[in-house]
């Protein structure tokens, strides 16, 4: 987080925008730009404004990222071991487990690429409130340092929601040697909301081009919402009548956005219109270039899979459902059907698809996706349900093209759903969440509507130790102790594989109480990741969580 003085030169390492990726990128090279003759125009703003955003898609996206630390620790995707490896020295077995300690690398990951955004943040408002950027336009001044205030506050929301107790830092021109102050995580919250509040007025209102894959009004108050959704977590403090005021300013924007008539539309290859994305970290493969940019099919389809997709490369996958929660769905419910990888596989042409690796009695077998997967020390090639939530494009290669959606339009609708549940009104919940349900029911649909009633009653999810082991014995926990576990259900089937199950399952108190699969309770202080070790070694000022 130093301050590398560029003399007569603007160094905008635009090597780090375009490996981020943006929907539209320039072919203007901007790595030796003399400050002074140097003056934006509307068209320079995509790669001005890029870097800001390039490091909350690693954050997310990256290998080790928010995204699967938000899944794997939870109680629907599991990176069992499999024959052709994922064991990777027990770290999926801990995360699993909630065994993991401060010394893990993944911590330090996390903690590394979200600071890293920070950096550029803090870097980008300094350029331009020091002249080093110059922008003689006031207005398009003023929106771009809300910008990348709003931006700085969404990395400081993961850092809040993974770690509580972090370092705020808003400065870019710091002395060597400087160590910045812990915060509580009360005031990283306090910090986020205000970060908010002051830069709204000055974002656009807009929701166009110009705005797609930037934090406009509405994708800032999606922010908001949620941190008032998890405002209970986070403080101590509900703020459910808050998170409903958000929600409904987004709902009557007037500005478009809407649920697609498809859910899957969303996912789509070829996603950045869809008018249900509040706020996507644009990928394009021409752009996006790191090994891990955007991995999850890689990640989850074993090799054989290359030739039903048209994959360029082998994948490698690994991760899958757990059984318990592929058990909760309806078979009807299209957001089973669409989003996961099920049965028996054929290549494009319509070859079986066989089974190369493992067990003697499965090889040269038929590929057929079982929903079993005998524990998270071992397992199956064809064990276990597989995702395929975004769309894999022909000819696609170890990245997706199809952006990642960060906010969108039903989480809006959810999130109100949730804080009138909460406030006693569970009939006007119902009605949000029967609209949200219609799309996938659409071949039953009497199935898509739900009461107030039933959202009050407990999970469908059959909660307990559920692996092939022998000793210690399975447990059967079930799921109807849990309150409003129906909702956290409705959670589950909507927005499984979109990175958040950890903060939900958090939120309806089951994340350190409930058994699944290979996992059983390992205490409350798992809620929040330790702070790296070497981040607590290389700063006195730094306090490790509880329990590490």
């Amino acid at each position: 987080m130093k301050l590398y003085k560029c003399k007569n030169w603007l160094i905008l390492l635009l090597v780090a925008v375009v490996s981020g990726g943006c929907t539209e990128l320039y072919d203007t090279s901007y790595s030796e730009i003399i400050a002074d003759q140097f003056e934006p125009t509307e068209k320079d703003i995509p790669a001005l404004v890029g870097s800001a955003y390039t490091q909350l898609r690693a954050s997310m996206l990256d290998f080790d990222g928010v995204w699967r630390y938000q899944e794997i620790t939870a109680d629907q995707v599991v990176i069992p071991a499999r024959p052709n490896g994922w064991v990777d020295g027990g770290l999926y077995k801990r995360a699993h487990e909630h065994t993991w300690t401060a010394s893990e690398g993944w911590t330090r990951g996390l903690w590394t690429r979200i600071y890293q955004g920070i950096t550029n943040c803090n870097r980008l408002i300094y350029q331009i409130e020091s002249g080093f950027i110059p922008i003689k336009d006031q207005e398009l001044y003023k929106s771009m340092i809300a910008e990348f205030r709003v931006t700085r506050a969404c990395y400081y929301y993961l850092l809040c929601d993974l770690f509580g107790n972090v370092p705020i830092s808003t400065k870019f021109d710091i002395p060597d040697g400087f160590l910045p102050e812990q915060s509580t995580r009360k005031q990283v919250y306090d910090f986020i909301l205000a970060e908010i509040t002051e830069s709204l007025p000055l974002l656009s209102s807009k929701r166009n081009q110009s705005t797609y894959a930037r934090f406009n009004e509405w994708a800032a108050r999606t922010l908001m919402a949620k941190m008032y959704l998890n405002a209970e977590v986070y403080t101590g403090t509900a703020e459910w009548e808050k998170c409903i005021q958000q929600c409904d300013l987004i709902i009557n924007s007037g500005v478009g956005y809407q649920l697609e008539t498809n859910q899957k539309s969303v996912f789509v290859a070829k996603n950045e219109n869809s008018p249900e994305i509040i706020l996507g970290l644009a990928v394009d493969p021409k752009y996006t270039t790191g090994w891990n940019a955007f991995d999850h099919h890689m990640q989850t389809l074993p090799a054989g899979l290359q030739y039903k997709y048209d994959i360029t490369m082998e994948p490698w996958g690994g991760m899958c459902a757990i059984p318990q929660f592929i058990d909760t769905f309806d078979p009807d419910d299209k957001r089973y059907t669409d989003n996961f990888i099920y049965g028996p596989q054929y290549t494009k042409g319509g070859a079986p698809i066989l089974i190369t690796v493992g067990s003697a009695e499965y090889k040269g077998k038929q590929m057929d996706f079982i929903n079993e997967v005998n524990s998270i020390a071992q397992s199956e090639q064809h064990q276990g349900i597989r995702f395929i939530k975004y769309d894999i494009a022909p000819n696609t290669s170890n990245c997706l093209e199809n952006d990642f959606v960060l906010f969108r339009y039903a989480d809006v609708l959810m999130m109100k759903a949730e804080c009138l549940l909460r406030t006693g009104k569970a009939d006007e919940a119902a009605a949000i969440v029967t609209q949200v349900r219609q799309r996938a029911f659409t071949g039953a649909p009497e199935k898509a509507v739900v009461t107030g009633a039933q959202l009050l009653e407990g999970s469908v999810y059959d909660y307990g130790v559920r692996d092939n082991r022998e000793t210690p014995a399975n447990t059967f926990e079930g799921g109807a102790d849990i309150q409003y576990g129906r909702f956290l259900d409705e959670l589950a089937w909507e927005f499984n594989q979109e990175g958040r199950r950890r903060q939900d399952l958090i939120r309806f108190g089951i994340f350190s109480k409930k058994s699944w699969f290979s996992h059983s309770p390992n205490g409350d202080y798992r809620a929040l990741f330790p702070i790296p070790q070497r981040e607590m070694d290389a700063n006195a000022n730094l306090k490790q969580n509880p329990g590490y």
